[in-house]
């Protein structure tokens, strides 16, 4: 460990530690607050100089100024975007995984890392009835995870295409308006034509739309379909049943993104909206959504992981070693070389818990989010705009307008009682609840919706 001229006092570790104890130990957490640039560099003052500062002080200007500038996402009243909200066992292991300096991208290096990883994909894998060959790797978030399976759909589908002397190099993905805007950016990366598919009554994709758009646009010329287990904003599962039966009728990699929405798969109560998901060509989820892992973390698994393998392996010399080894290097199945172990601290929260203890927490997270939708539906000035498939639901206030919802999403932040933004849909401006996090109460709902009357 490199020390330069200063080597770490004793004391400092422990202060780093105890930081970190403490802020696992909150309980409520503190929402907090941004501040804006210039206050930030009056309260924290130049922290990056020629000396350095020391770790005590540059500790201070964390812990005083640069952390409480950031909110907590695992504060019960975080309902925006998708929350984070890792156990403690979780948070705290990512402290040991970072003081491990452990290389998680290759079995030579991190061969134990890498089993506990792979065990712990096993357990997603099973959940989403994937056959025992399945596998993958954890990436850093449901955009890399997304693209990594394009990438792998593209390449096994060019493979056939060329095997079977066809003149048509497929370069088109097919999926809905309402798929991550991560699709759109893959599509852009790789320079591939992505085709919006009708959506039925309920904003679903489905297998008799998926059929129209592909034959109305030659079918050779896809390469991958993307079904979503949960859309960001409205927590939507597609039909993935009847997408599967067109995919596989049409010979189409089905990708499933279920980075929010995958994780209700250790729901009994929700299983049944993901019938269809077993038949996926690949799938991810992110278990720093909603199951209860820290940033950054996307569980990729493939049904057949060689098929990634020779999309995404990197050849050089000095990685001959690797490469002609048989082992399993978790960096031959996503974009990207260098890794850090990041599923570790999944599988010690697993470890330690059980998988049945993550079952109760999601279904907690369901009767919390059944509450909300309940609640709202019963208060006279507030409209859901959709009924809820998972624990993400949309509404409008009558009689709102833009300005009003921005102005009470500022004052519930401002206070520190609540993180509760607008969001938009048709051109309409409305609000919505993401409740992931198994803290949050029934109560925390109503004091949240009476800010609204």
């Amino acid at each position: 460990m490199h020390r330069f001229d200063q080597p770490l006092a004793p004391a400092d570790v422990d202060a780093i530690l105890a930081y970190a104890a403490d802020r696992l130990s909150l309980d409520p957490v503190p929402l907090d607050g941004p501040l804006d640039e210039q206050e930030l560099r009056d309260e924290a003052g130049v922290t990056v100089t020629p000396a350095g500062l020391g770790a005590a002080r540059a500790l201070d200007v964390f812990a005083d100024v640069l952390a409480p500038s950031c909110l907590s996402t695992d504060h019960p009243r975080y309902l925006s975007f998708i929350p984070c909200a890792p156990t403690q066992e979780a948070a705290a292991f990512d402290v040991v995984v970072g003081a491990s300096s452990i290389y998680g991208g290759s079995w030579l290096e991190g061969s134990g890392a890498v089993h506990a990883e792979n065990e712990t994909l096993r357990w997603i894998a099973d959940l989403a009835g994937l056959p025992p060959e399945a596998g993958g790797a954890f990436v850093p978030g449901g955009t890399i995870g997304n693209l990594s399976a394009l990438v792998a759909a593209r390449h096994t589908a060019r493979h056939h295409a060329l095997e079977a002397g066809s003149d048509v190099r497929p370069w088109r993905v097919a999926t809905t308006y309402g798929a991550h805007s991560s699709i759109q950016s893959a599509c852009d990366v790789m320079d591939a034509q992505l085709m919006t598919v009708y959506a039925d009554d309920h904003w679903r994709l489905t297998g008799a739309h998926l059929r129209r758009t592909l034959e109305d646009n030659d079918p050779r010329t896809f390469f991958a379909v993307v079904a979503t287990a949960g859309t960001t904003n409205f927590g939507i599962v597609d039909d993935l049943a009847s997408v599967a039966e067109v995919c596989a009728e049409f010979g189409i990699w089905f990708h499933v993104d279920g980075a929010y929405g995958g994780a209700a798969l250790a729901a009994p109560s929700a299983r049944s909206l993901f019938d269809g998901v077993e038949r996926a060509d690949s799938f991810i989820v992110d278990p720093h959504k909603w199951l209860f892992a820290p940033f950054d973390c996307c569980a990729l698994i493939y049904r057949e992981p060689a098929l990634a393998r020779a999309a995404h392996t990197q050849h050089a010399g000095y990685l001959d070693v690797l490469t002609e080894a048989p082992d399993w290097n978790p960096t031959d199945y996503s974009v990207g070389l260098t890794r850090r172990a990041r599923g570790l601290p999944l599988w010690f929260s697993l470890a330690v818990h059980g998988t049945e203890a993550y079952s109760r927490a999601v279904e907690r997270t369901l009767e919390v989010a059944r509450f909300a939708e309940a609640e709202i539906r019963r208060r006279e000035r507030l409209e859901l705009l959709r009924d809820r498939d998972l624990s993400v639901m949309v509404f409008r206030r009558v009689g709102w307008a833009r300005e009003d919802y921005q102005a009470w999403s500022d004052r519930l932040l401002a206070d520190e009682f609540a993180f509760v933004v607008p969001t938009t849909h048709e051109g309409e401006t409305v609000t919505r609840f993401a409740i992931v996090n198994p803290t949050t109460t029934e109560d925390d709902i109503l004091a949240i919706l009476d800010t609204m009357s």
